[in-house]
């Protein structure tokens, strides 16, 4: 039908006009983006910036597509987890059990001592008395952990358990570090105030980095590079050997001022990273760079009971296995909130205090590769996706124009829509825009003019069997619906898979392929037919030349 009444007209013509609305913003992308990093980081005056006002409006739309890391430039870093961590750290959580269970067998076992096996990530418990092997192992297998039978317990050599998770515990401890490890560096990644990164998982356990508009790879590993694992130990020694063995309950630390000066500490800590709730850069008393902190109520009780008991002696921080600080402990400090000084820069004492509030990663990370892409090659590619988009857009408006004349130039104008919603909908979303997503862009402007074409083909048919224009026109855009469905459904679900199953450029490609495929057959089939029916309506042609 060619007439249309007001609710449908108001449900094409509101999308429409959304969608030019929202995409407005681009033409001012680099100012637009200013105002929204000034309005993000509150800072909207500086002495060398003007105020954000000058930059945009409040009124005004400020989504914009953000440019992926081939578009902008910036670091690309794939690291691997050290997986094997984590079952030594969970494995120690168990040795006061075992000890307890041994303990209440100790007629048989005699005495025992427990060491970690660097092999392959076991609990070595050495026994005694060799003839009791069988018979602890048996008891352990039964008290330890007994509903789910998450350790396995086995005989190594003539007088060692070795204990270890089975392999359902060890997978779904995986999971569980993979999880917590993607959360951590995602964190630490916006906490420094980047635009859109890209973190995902690849393989079992390896993630990829890349963020947009960074300056270099060395600086993404600054920032996610240490685990920034936190503790507090009391000093047994702040002056002795590298070389000096510990006993069985102190551990011995370097001192990150000096390599070839250590520290003996007491290997229990008194508190923890995980018990901050907040750390920030701030300057200390002598107005040097240091970071504040503050402990939630269980770990301040403790910190304010340690330091009530110990003024005089000194405290050490331990950060990734290196002491950083080892003041001394001058008055007793209620509340849980204290400071870390040290030999720091105004960007370290930041870029820690982004380590703390994010969080310790639960396993170290190895470096497996690591580039920069420059913002000239990405200014590059930008210009080059610009002139094939212009240059494809130009020869398929050029070519319905000359090929359906007045209908051709109604298909032109859906053809301008549905770019402003694509790039509308990828800002509202929040979408990243790489270069095969402009590949995407460039293949949507051809396949939006497709469905036009089925159905100016379809009335012409019509036509010629002697229907009238109305007529004509009507079962041209019926009878060509079924073959335009067909098509693009065929094409989203190949997006789809593409999406579900793809990564990085491949995501990016199908993201605007899966847009751009709804927003044509919005633009093609509504409001092509809304403007015809204007057009019919006011002017009442008698014959259409195609």
């Amino acid at each position: 039908m060619l007439r249309f009444p007001i609710w449908k007209i108001i449900i094409i013509l509101f999308p429409c006009l959304w969608g030019v609305y929202s995409f407005s913003p681009h033409f001012f992308y680099s100012q637009v983006e200013k105002y929204n990093d000034f309005k993000k980081t509150e800072n909207l005056k500086t002495e060398n910036q003007p105020p954000e006002k000058l930059l945009w409006y409040d009124w005004a739309p400020s989504n914009l597509v953000n440019l992926g890391l081939d578009l902008r430039g910036g670091a690309h870093v794939l690291v691997e987890v050290n997986l094997e961590d984590v079952y030594s750290e969970r494995l120690l959580n168990f040795w006061p059990e075992i000890r307890k269970t041994l303990r209440t067998i100790r007629g048989d076992v005699g005495s025992f001592t427990q060491n970690l096996s660097d092999d392959d990530n076991s609990l070595i418990v050495k026994i005694s008395k060799k003839s009791g092997i069988s018979n602890a192992i048996s008891i352990l297998s039964n008290q330890i952990s007994p509903s789910n039978k998450v350790l396995n317990f086995s005989k190594f050599e003539e007088n060692k358990i070795k204990v270890s998770f089975n392999q359902q515990e060890k997978n779904k401890i995986d999971k569980q570090t993979m999880d917590q490890s993607l959360e951590i560096i995602r964190r630490r990644v916006d906490e420094a105030g980047t635009r859109e990164p890209t973190i995902q998982k690849q393989g079992d356990r390896r993630i990829v980095i890349q963020v947009p508009g960074l300056g270099s790879a060395e600086e993404l590993l600054q920032l996610i590079g240490k685990t920034a694992k936190l503790t507090f130990h009391q000093v047994i020694n702040n002056n002795v050997s590298c070389e000096k063995k510990p006993s069985s309950r102190n551990i011995i630390v370097p001192n990150i001022d000096d390599i070839n000066s250590c520290l003996e500490l007491e290997k229990r800590f008194v508190v923890s990273g995980s018990q901050l709730t907040n750390a920030q850069p701030s300057f200390d008393q002598n107005n040097r760079p240091a970071v504040s902190f503050q402990f939630n109520p269980v770990g301040g009780r403790k910190f304010g009971d340690y330091t009530k008991n110990n003024i005089g002696n000194p405290f050490a921080i331990v950060l990734d296995s290196q002491v950083i600080s080892a003041p001394i402990i001058q008055s007793h400090i209620p509340g849980g909130s204290g400071i870390i000084t040290g030999d720091f820069t105004v960007e370290e004492s930041n870029r820690l205090a982004i380590l703390l509030r994010a969080g310790a990663l639960p396993a170290s990370i190895k470096v497996l590769e690591q580039r920069t892409v420059g913002p000239e090659l990405g200014a590059d590619s930008i210009q080059s996706g610009k002139i094939a988009a212009i240059i494809s857009g130009l020869l398929v408006l050029f070519f319905m124009f000359f090929s359906y004349g007045l209908f051709g130039l109604f298909a032109n104008i859906g053809l301008i829509f549905n770019i402003s919603l694509i790039f509308s909908i990828m800002a509202y979303f929040s979408a990243t825009l790489t270069l095969p997503g402009i590949a995407g862009i460039v293949l949507t402007i051809g396949m939006a003019v497709d469905a036009n074409v089925l159905i100016f083909e379809r009335i012409k048919e019509e036509i010629k069997t002697n229907k009238s224009l109305y007529r004509a026109i009507e079962l041209g855009y019926e009878k060509a619906l079924t073959s335009i469905i067909d098509a693009n459904v065929t094409t989203f679900i190949a997006a789809l898979i593409l999406f579900i199953l793809g990564s990085g450029p491949i995501k990016g490609f199908s993201v605007t392929l899966g847009i751009g495929i709804v927003t044509s057959v919005f633009t093609a089939v509504y409001l092509t037919r809304l403007l015809i029916s204007f057009y019919f309506n006011v002017t009442k042609p008698k014959v259409l030349n195609f």
